[in-house]
């Protein structure tokens, strides 16, 4: 299959296939082109779509629910799925369209110098036919030359009237053109050997190379369109992995719709925690009711419409039986505000809200402030390892540069502290409020309030000798006050570097003593001045005392104790070289161990001195 041999005289043709087949390639190119323009129409649309159905920021409490989050999974994924037809777009134009334009235009080049070359034999053999043309002509005219020379001699020799001289000019001149015919016939048969040893050569070497190359061209042009074809083939093969992805996680976010679990979402969203009102009791009516008041009820039953057609003793009853269930209005006020702030945080305390949507509304703030204060003791833990190595290494830094951090995260650790203690009590007496409610039905009333809390009371210890795990359990859930009193009584809570200051043994533990014992006596009572004297136990004395320069949480072995920052503390025994001090709390009589670099201590004998 050769065009040089097979379409040897279809020059014209081939440059006209030739031509077509560019304009071809051109049409498959803008082809993709525009599919490509309609992928990234597609994508942009359906990103449109889905930033248009997002919840809104008033609909976050609606998609708490099954089918709600399937619908956002299903966004996501059609937002992934939207962003896989853009990679198809995008490598379409970089495989495909960018390499097509670039195919059409070097095929366009070639097929012009292809055509050029074509052109330059055509003339070749053009010019070697024209000249074989004007051999043929200037032969023919020299051969009727000659033949008319050669009559002309012969009808002299026959004339006898004419001279001899005139004869010999006729014979030289027929002679003349028999020679010029020679010649010219030997030019025209030179000529036309040369003109078919051309005509051998172009269209048996020089044309079919020239149409050879035409055939390579288009070889390669529907060669590269399959390629091409392939390509955008492969460009969505690539993708589908991922969108069976997207396609998996619809079916995913489908089938985790769960109608009983939507139902009880319902129910904790919406229960108010009251228990329903009461039967109405019967009311026994005296003998000879007023009839004043009969006659005024049955004008006032005649001006009634239809929903309130009932009798004017029945209106009289009801508004007797609603004064004196009055309650019941606390309990529609209660729902009518409860449906009024399911959007809004209402008052701090969350006390606006019913029982059950307080109780929620309090264990997630229990929640969000344990991980606050839990990201507070790291960022402690943190500064604390850096101002050690700034101790241990100074020329790495100044540790004073540590201390004002220290001191900030310290009040801010505190704070989240008090804020935590304060709503679980509340969470404390929410809780009693819930459950208490359903175990009493004999006992409900419409709108009391309800019981308040049961107090822990603050654990005190037995055995001053051992380390009491109980003991310490009950200090770290009620133990709280007394340590932070205790700091407020001694000046400066946080951020001390030095040594506490102190006086005589007498002077300093009498006083630490003193303003502990004055501080419990504000939330005790007066009998409790017996435990000034309980601190001293002849079997361990104290040592000296010390004040908490950070806070500590046990580490729930049984043998740290928990301490705030500020507070005051007794020592037992000093750092044995194990960066560990024993200390006692003096009203709880608590003992545990506690970081020797959280506190600053003073010892008796030093104070003497």
């Amino acid at each position: 299959m050769n065009w040089g041999t097979e379409l040897w005289d279809q020059y014209d043709n081939l440059s006209a296939h030739t031509q077509k087949g560019i304009e071809f390639l051109d049409k498959y190119g803008n082809f993709v082109k525009e599919r490509c323009a309609i992928e990234l129409e597609y994508a942009g649309k359906l990103r449109r779509l889905v930033k248009n159905y997002q919840p809104k920021r008033k609909e976050e409490d609606e998609y708490q629910y099954t089918s709600c989050k399937a619908f956002r999974q299903l966004l996501q994924e059609l937002g992934d799925f939207a962003g896989q037809r853009e990679v198809v777009a995008e490598n379409l134009q970089s495989n495909v369209v960018r390499e097509l334009h670039l195919l059409a235009k070097e095929l366009r080049e070639e097929r012009k110098q292809h055509l050029n070359e074509g052109a330059k034999q055509m003339a070749v053999l053009n010019s070697a036919i024209g000249s074989l043309d004007r051999a043929r002509r200037a032969y023919e005219r020299a051969a009727r030359e000659s033949e008319r020379a050669l009559e002309a001699f012969q009808r002299a020799d026959a004339d006898l009237n004419l001279s001899r001289a005139e004869v010999e000019k006729q014979k030289a001149n027929m002679k003349l053109r028999s020679q010029a015919c020679e010649d010219a016939k030997h030019e025209y048969a030179d000529q036309l050997r040369k003109t078919n040893e051309a005509q051998r050569q172009h269209y048996e070497q020089r044309l079919p190379h020239v149409f050879k190359q035409l055939q390579d061209l288009d070889e390669k042009r529907i060669k590269h369109i399959k390629n091409f074809m392939l390509s955008s083939v492969e460009v969505e093969r690539k993708v589908f992995p991922i969108i069976k992805q997207c396609l998996d996680g619809m079916e995913h976010a489908a089938n985790s719709i769960n109608e009983k679990e939507d139902t009880q979402l319902v129910i904790d969203r919406y229960k108010s925690g009251f228990v329903p009102p009461e039967d109405f009791p019967f009311e026994e009516q005296r003998a000879g009711a007023d009839t004043t008041d009969a006659a005024a009820a049955h004008n006032h039953h005649a001006q009634l419409t239809v929903r309130g057609t009932v009798s004017g003793n029945r209106i009289k009853k009801r508004g007797g039986l609603l004064s004196i269930f009055s309650s019941n209005k606390k309990i529609v006020e209660a729902c009518n505000s409860f449906k009024n702030n399911m959007s809004t945080d209402g008052k701090e305390d969350y006390s606006d809200l019913p029982p059950n949507q307080k109780k929620k509304k309090l264990q997630a703030k229990v929640h969000e402030l344990n991980k606050q204060v839990g990201q507070e003791q790291a960022a402690m833990e943190g500064l604390m390892k850096m101002k050690g190595v700034y101790e241990t290494n100074p020329t790495l830094g100044d540790p004073m540069t540590v201390e004002g951090q220290l001191n900030e995260c310290c009040d801010k650790l505190k704070k989240l502290r008090a804020q935590l203690r304060k709503f679980e009590e509340l969470l404390a007496e929410a809780n009693s409020q819930v459950c208490a409610a359903p175990l009493n039905p004999a006992a409900r009333t419409n709108g009391a309030a309800p019981a308040p809390a049961p107090q822990h009371p603050t654990s005190i210890g037995s055995n001053s000798g051992s380390l009491s795990r109980s003991a310490s359990e009950s200090s770290v859930s009620t133990g709280t006050g007394t340590g932070t009193g205790a700091g407020a009584g001694g000046g400066s809570v946080c951020g001390a570097g030095g040594r506490a200051a102190g006086g005589s043994p007498e002077s300093g533990l009498g006083g630490e003593l003193a303003a502990a014992h004055a501080e419990a006596n504000g939330d005790h009572d007066n009998d409790h001045e017996s435990d000034f004297d309980y601190y001293y136990e002849p079997d361990l004395q104290p040592l000296g005392y010390c004040k908490a320069l950070y806070p500590f949480e046990a580490n729930g072995t049984g043998s740290t104790m928990r301490m705030e920052c500020g507070e005051r503390l007794l020592v037992l025994e000093t750092d044995a070289g194990d960066g560990w001090t024993r200390v006692r709390r003096q009203l709880t009589r608590e003992e545990g161990f506690v970081p020797t670099t959280y506190i600053a201590t003073t010892l008796y004998a030093d104070a003497a001195h």
